[in-house]
């Protein structure tokens, strides 16, 4: 924004932003979704004029484009996770603004002497400070950009996931700010003498240090503190022309209480504020919607920083839709049946319906007694006890390499110690696979949809009782059975009360008792079903079986039940569309309360071996464990699961399954959920060189640039840097940066002046990004479509 209106910022200056200004930024996504996302940014200097020419360009923005896209209010420091994610390499805050007569990023522009400080692992900012050592401290890392030359100095206290994104920033401007004309140089701050000639280029500019570095600035804390209690307000014009603000209903939220007529403002306890248009609500209302989220947040006496996202109905946010305990859509319910051959060809459709494969694999089965694992005989195998758990291990192919998923299934019934031991034996099991399972939590009666495949039709979940042999379980008298599916792969049989009320008028039921078998045909039940449930029949009893229709019922029937009772008689007219989609958070317990940072936009690259992952996919909870992980989250990771439901603001179900996935086992229904997934990822970052340019630079010169991993290589980058800064007519000179691996394999004479053939292997200076995530340094650009300012 400049004089009050928009400028187009070149897409070389994405991801630099002036503290003195508002910029609009404008997403459409390639999803097929469609979505459109409009975000304005407001710098900590801006004025109160600026701020509000931003919020009605974006008023008008959002008019031109139907209604249909999300507003959020950014404000510098605070920008959300999906913001952030548009800037891959980085957000970089500059000093000034139009009043002071900044201009833009101007590619190959060298006159530059600046200091960045760094900060960030998931998502990385960098501000312009001072360029004086009182800028300094122990645990950050910074960056001094002398125009030719970057150096990147690492505080001793900084971690290593810390250091890779300071070097994809680095990168980053060389790249797209110099057209890969600039060298990198890396300096330890614990072990400065080991670069001699970066130090003396940095003390020339920033004069000799004399006492020590401020301490470590503690990072802020994870941005994604999940705030269980939320509240819906309702918003409308009064007729003196004033708003009048009326609190709807606290959390667990349903969607029956959005009004297409109305405007809503939801509270997530201060921490966001979100607008909800209906179609129907004045034009007024609508159009005033940003401002009455800033006017709440003054009447709330809310930080001036807390996010806002306005949408209107039918386009509400991911993350809106998350905070509602359900969200339904009309649509035919379809019964085709699922095609599991097309999982192999489709990894999205394998995730969305919870299928690694065809069901075609080895299952062994151990029952949980006296605390030790007792092996189920394979007749009995789909048959599982409310009083008992169990272990389920079921090997398959993929790839032509064995895959393993272990399933602990626990019965509502069984003992607290039953329950621990059954965790304790799947971690031997586990060990005894090396750690290659893939682990999932069944809770009783929410069976995923690949664990009933693998029973073919015979999996009957009995209410109580144990499966041990030779103990005779209670007489319950007649026992009623639900039976669901339409084919072998998706059926079970589930008991429940055996009384009228159980009753469903779409299901298939099995009532048996001493002396009758009925099989009883809900009006809503298909063909499929009633063939299912007949399979399923002749599993429990080889009695004769009794058909009884619905509205056909004998007396004998009903006296069973204990009488007749009204019972569940609608028609499924509509079916709950999962709309939630997948989100992903780095863990922390940092604080003694379950706190995460989520990551938008994510891919495979988000997923670091140090890190802990949750993956929600609203259906199922995934726990991603890095190989280098700490221990400490790794144990606690499970618990952390369990309180992210329990905490939930939209009441989700306790009993949702919590998969434990391993770095380098990530099973299909995993890896559908990310676009573009590279199976062999894991075990080519050691052979990978960082001396890659990182894409989006100017012209058709690939500058190797980034660090390197022999000592001599980092030498002669201190010189020959020590050498552009001070000679600044290399400007035009052929680009230089760090030698290809090509070059380095020559006769002594052909090697490049300055290199000692002598030196070419001496020692190993492992440069502080080490070779396992140089497979990292990838193209990383903004996918943003537009911005202004």
């Amino acid at each position: 924004r400049n004089k009050m209106k928009m400028v187009p910022v070149p897409e070389q200056a994405h991801g630099n932003f002036f503290e003195g200004d508002c910029y609009i930024i404008l997403n459409v996504s390639n999803s097929t979704s469609q979505s459109t996302d409009i975000h304005y940014w407001i710098g900590n200097t801006s004025s109160q004029d600026e701020q509000g020419a931003a919020a009605i360009y974006v008023t008008q923005l959002d008019k031109y484009l139907g209604g249909s896209p999300v507003q959020y209010r950014e404000v510098q420091g605070c920008e959300s996770a999906k913001f952030k994610s548009y800037f891959k390499n980085g957000l970089i805050y500059k000093k000034g603004g139009a009043g002071s007569g900044f201009t833009h990023v101007e590619t190959n522009t060298f006159n530059i002497q600046r200091l960045l400080h760094v900060k960030g692992t998931k998502h990385v900012t960098a501000r312009e400070v001072e360029v004086s050592w009182s800028s300094f401290n122990l645990g950050d890392i910074f960056l001094l950009d002398l125009g030719k030359a970057i150096i990147q100095w690492n505080g001793p206290q900084s971690n290593r996931q810390e250091k890779l994104k300071a070097v994809l920033l680095a990168q980053d401007i060389r790249d797209r700010e110099r057209g890969g004309r600039a060298q990198i140089g890396v300096i330890e701050g614990g072990q400065e003498e080991a670069s001699p000639e970066l130090m003396k280029l940095m003390i020339s500019v920033l004069g000799q240090r004399t006492g020590h570095l401020k301490e470590s600035i503690p990072d802020d804390k994870p941005d994604q503190n999940q705030t269980s209690i939320i509240k819906l307000y309702q918003y409308e014009h009064c007729n003196l022309g004033q708003l009048l603000v009326q609190e709807v209903a606290t959390s667990p939220l349903t969607q029956d209480l959005l009004s297409s007529s109305d405007c809503y403002i939801l509270d997530q306890g201060g921490s966001s504020v979100m607008v909800w248009k209906g179609k129907a609500a004045s034009d007024e209302e609508r159009s005033s919607a940003l401002s009455r989220a800033v006017g709440f947040i003054k009447a709330k006496n809310y930080p001036s920083n807390t996010k806002v996202e306005v949408m209107s109905e039918g386009g509400e946010s991911a993350m809106f839709k998350h905070l509602f305990k359900s969200w339904k859509e009309k649509a035919k319910v379809d019964q085709v049946k699922f095609d599991v051959m097309e999982l192999h060809a489709q990894p999205k459709l394998a995730a969305q319906e919870r299928m690694v494969d065809d069901a075609s694999g080895h299952i062994q089965v151990w029952r949980i007694e006296n605390l030790e694992l007792k092996e189920v005989n394979p007749s009995t195998f789909g048959q599982f006890y409310g009083g008992d758990c169990y272990l389920v291990l079921y090997t398959y192919n993929r790839a032509n390499k064995q895959q393993y998923i272990l399933y602990m299934w626990q019965g509502r019934h069984a003992t607290q110690d039953e329950v621990t031991a059954c965790a304790y034996q799947a971690v031997n099991l586990d060990n005894k696979y090396n750690g290659a399972p893939t682990q999932v939590r069944v809770v009783m009666g929410k069976e995923p949809r690949h664990f009933l495949a693998i029973f073919k039709g015979r999996l009957i979940i009995f209410e109580g009782g144990t499966g041990r042999p030779g103990v005779v379980n209670p007489d319950p008298g007649a026992r009623l059975f639900q039976v669901r599916g339409t084919h072998e792969m998706n059926t079970k049989a589930t008991e429940v009360p055996g009384r009228a009320s159980s009753l469903n008028t779409n299901d298939v039921f099995l009532l048996k008792t001493h002396q009758n078998v009925f099989l009883w045909y809900g009006k809503g039940c298909s063909g499929d079903e009633r063939e299912m449930g007949k399979a399923v029949a002749d599993l429990l009893s080889e009695q004769d079986k009794q058909i009884v229709m619905e509205g056909q019922e004998p007396a004998a029937f009903w006296v069973a039940l204990g009488g007749k009772a009204p019972y569940a008689t609608d028609k499924r007219l509509e079916k709950e569309v999962a709309p939630h989609e997948p989100r992903l958070f780095e863990c922390s317990n940092q604080t003694g309360r379950f706190l995460m940072t989520e990551v938008a936009d994510f891919t495979q690259d988000d997923l670091d071996e140090d890190d802990v992952m949750l993956l929600d996919t609203w259906e199922e909870i995934f726990l991603w464990i890095g190989n280098s992980a700490n221990q400490y989250e790794t144990q606690e990771s499970y618990n952390s699961a369990v309180e992210y439901l329990k905490t939930h603001p939209a009441g989700r179900d306790p009993g949702t399954p919590i998969t434990t996935v391993k770095q380098g086992h990530e099973p299909p229904t995993f890896t559908g959920w990310f676009n573009a997934w590279d199976a062999h990822k894991w075990s080519n970052l050691n052979n990978t060189s960082l001396n890659k340019k990182t894409g989006g630079g100017g012209g058709s010169y690939s500058a190797p640039g980034g660090p390197g991993n022999i000592k001599s290589h980092n030498q002669r980058m201190s010189s020959s840097i020590s050498n552009a800064y001070v000679d600044q007519s290399l400007s035009r000179a052929k680009p230089s940066g760090m030698l290809h691996s090509e070059q380095l394999v020559k006769t002594p004479n052909q090697l490049p002046q300055g290199l000692d053939p002598e030196k070419r292997e001496v020692g190993t200076e492992t440069f502080s990004v080490e070779a396992s995530f140089c497979n990292e340094i990838k193209n990383k650009k903004s996918n943003c479509d537009s911005i202004y300012t």
